[in-house]
């Protein structure tokens, strides 16, 4: 007879909890069942070794069946079964954990339990199965019981559950449930289809180390074996043999009539048990890791490189990293999401873990695979651990050393994937205040005038000319633009090196780079460049103070535009170039004038007049015959200086009508 008891805890309620919130996603339930019924293996596996009491085996295996007609969905192991006491103690009393309690016995016997996974550890993993089920029905038997018998746990998740005894031959656990009716929210007879099934146990419970099976009822049509064995008899005669076919023919359309195909069972398994990153690495070909990656995270293309990690210390996993071949078309979109997928000892947890990867390195694919998570009562969020952190600073450190090493080994390669992604480390370097600039300084990469490959800091330094001070750059577009810069006049006379700034966060990137190697960073249109000799230095600043009235009269034309007017040092061959002063340069202003709520930052602006160049001469002559005109010139001048530098000339038309008078005066002269 039943006994029909209440549970121990506040039941109705803390049920109500665990099924309506604890778990977001109801199909999580065949995961934690799944992982239950592993863990009654190990927990049989471990102490068949231990204890001469239970039985060896070697045919450890975790069966689910479906019944259509009765809507039930069905969870079988030969584990270690449940006696009457731990069906109490571990079904009967929520959040009281038996695979928790068995771990924990394993500690006070200081014995080793690093060779048996346990999962679940909360105790409330049974009880997902609410979330599906109006009703569930435990069969079990525990060799340890002491009157040899099985159980029959039954219970609807409310108030109370029965336990019966029932005749059950083997040890381990049968969970049946009974399935929900379906309604407008959820339609439960999903669980009932094996395409659902096969899913779910590939997505959740791929890895767990026993045989999941599926058992299938396959109908077969049955052979035709109605062949007389003494049809060719000669002892026969005609009449007898004809006599024995119409029998024959008579019995074989009766059967064929009565039953035309017969039914059999058949087991399928579903999942791969031994994942790719715990198989020995002599055993894995390349091709093996493609196509792993191909499947699972969805490409058309093999992963431009893999990284396999296993770490063994204060913290155990391992990780399986890729780097896609082609950026993601919405890498950097608000829609793209992040992260690593996470496993616990093999079952599948969450599908994007977005503390494990720095925001830089979002386009990293792969997993990560730990004994040592925290994770919290429904093993679906981790909870915030150093022990989390750690394993997302080392996976960092891995990433990194890995592009490190592709950049001496194959710098080709290493560009391939710098077209994709060098954007991100960019701005890895520069996030964050620089936080992580010396970790990345040596993976970036700039295009520069004097060389055909895009070359790193380390590369440009080693390359300097011996009397060169700086790291000099630019932005640009490209390197035509670049060389067709004014600002490059002396640059050139010299011979020196120019790394070609392309991106927005650039020069953003240099400011907090400060220097490398020792070298300070110098933009070629910004300060004062100083390349000129003492004499040719001090030749400049004597006219520059011969001519100030001259200067001062630009410069009082363009009061509201420019800081300054000056003689040139960096300008040879041109006549005029805008330049910033020291603080933020033309490109920062570009960048932040693009953004929201922008405060109208702009660079200071200095206008560099060619003392050597003819147009110089123009300007004093004009100058010195109609100084009221000298207006019109300047404003021509610094349109010009715009237009040269990348910005916009405030008034076009009006631009366009100065240049029309200054044609027309100079035809008639």
């Amino acid at each position: 007879m039943a006994e029909v008891m209440q549970f121990k805890t506040e039941s109705k309620r803390l049920l109500e909890l665990m099924i309506n919130s604890i778990y977001s996603n109801k199909e999580i339930f065949i995961r934690e069942l799944i992982s239950n019924a592993s863990d009654a293996i190990d927990k049989y596996h471990y102490l068949s070794l231990t204890e001469d009491k239970l039985p060896k085996k070697n045919d450890y295996e975790i069966i689910l069946s479906i019944d259509k007609e009765n809507k039930t969905l069905t969870i079988t192991d030969n584990g270690i079964g449940m006696t009457h006491d731990e069906l109490i103690n571990s079904l009967g009393t929520i959040a009281k954990s038996g695979s928790l309690e068995f771990m924990e016995k394993l500690k006070e016997a200081n014995k080793e339990s690093s060779d048996i996974d346990i999962i679940g550890q909360f105790g409330v993993g049974f009880y997902s199965a609410f979330m599906v089920a109006k009703k569930i029905e435990v069969r079990t038997r525990s060799l340890y019981d002491e009157k040899g018998k099985g159980y029959l746990f039954t219970s609807t998740g409310e108030d109370t559950f029965s336990i019966e005894e029932i005749d059950k031959e083997d040890s381990g656990t049968e969970i049946t449930l009974y399935l929900r009716d379906n309604n407008e929210e959820y339609d439960y007879d999903d669980f009932l289809d094996t395409w659902k099934i096969k899913d779910l146990v590939k997505r959740y419970s791929d890895y767990v180390r026993y045989p999941i099976k599926l058992k299938k009822i396959v109908e077969v049509e049955e052979n035709d074996d109605n062949a007389q064995d003494a049809s060719n008899d000669d002892n026969q005669s005609n009449d007898e043999k004809e006599e024995d076919k119409k029998k024959s023919s008579k019995k074989s359309k009766a059967k064929k009539k009565a039953k035309e195909k017969q039914t059999t069972i058949e087991y399928e398994t579903l999942n791969s048990m031994i994942p790719i990153w715990k198989r020995n690495k002599n055993e894995v070909e390349d091709k093996d890791y493609n196509e792993f990656y191909k499947s699972k995270f969805y490409d058309a293309y093999d992963p431009s490189m893999h990284i396999l990690v296993n770490v063994e210390g204060k913290v155990n996993y391992t990780t399986l990293l890729f780097i896609p071949s082609k950026a993601p078309y919405n890498l950097y979109s608000e829609k793209y999401e992040k992260g690593l997928q996470l496993y616990c000892k093999g079952v599948f947890i969450m599908d994007k873990c977005k503390e494990l990867l720095p925001d830089y390195l979002r386009f990293v694919k792969g997993l990560v695979d730990s004994s040592d998570l925290d994770l919290n009562i429904s093993r679906e969020l981790l909870q915030k651990s150093k022990v989390l952190k750690d394993i997302a600073d080392n996976v960092e450190k891995k990433i990194v050393s890995k592009l490190e090493g592709l950049m001496k080994s194959d710098f080709d390669q290493y560009l391939e994937f710098y077209k994709n992604y060098g954007l991100n480390l960019k701005f890895g370097a520069y996030e964050d205040f620089g936080a992580k600039k010396d970790l990345l300084k040596d993976l970036i990469l700039y295009n520069s005038v004097n060389e055909e490959k895009m070359i790193s800091f380390k590369q440009y330094v080693e390359k300097m000319k011996e009397d060169q001070k700086f790291i000099y750059y630019v932005s640009a577009k490209n390197k035509e633009s670049v060389m067709a810069m004014p600002q490059m006049d002396v640059i050139k006379k010299h011979g020196y090196d120019v790394l070609i700034l392309t991106d927005d966060v650039d020069e953003f990137l240099i400011r907090i780079l400060g220097k490398y190697d020792e070298k300070e960073f110098k933009s070629i249109n910004q300060g004062d460049l100083d390349l000129l000799d003492d004499e040719s230095n001090e030749k400049i600043k004597e006219l520059n103070e011969e001519k100030k009235p001259l200067l001062d009269a630009i410069k009082e034309a363009l009061k509201d535009d420019v800081k300054d007017v000056i003689l040139s040092k960096r300008l040879t061959d041109s006549a005029v170039c805008l330049v910033s002063s020291d603080g933020l340069s033309f490109e920062m202003e570009k960048v932040l004038s693009a953004m929201p709520n922008n405060q109208g930052m702009k660079a200071e602006r200095v206008l560099e007049i060619n003392p050597n160049h003819p147009l110089f001469n123009a300007l004093e002559n004009i100058y010195l015959n109609d100084p009221t005109s000298i207006k019109n010139y300047a404003d021509l001048l610094y349109s010009q200086a715009l237009i040269m530098e990348g910005f916009s000339v405030k008034d076009p038309v009006e631009f366009s009508n100065k240049m029309c008078e200054l044609m027309i005066k100079s035809s008639n002269k």
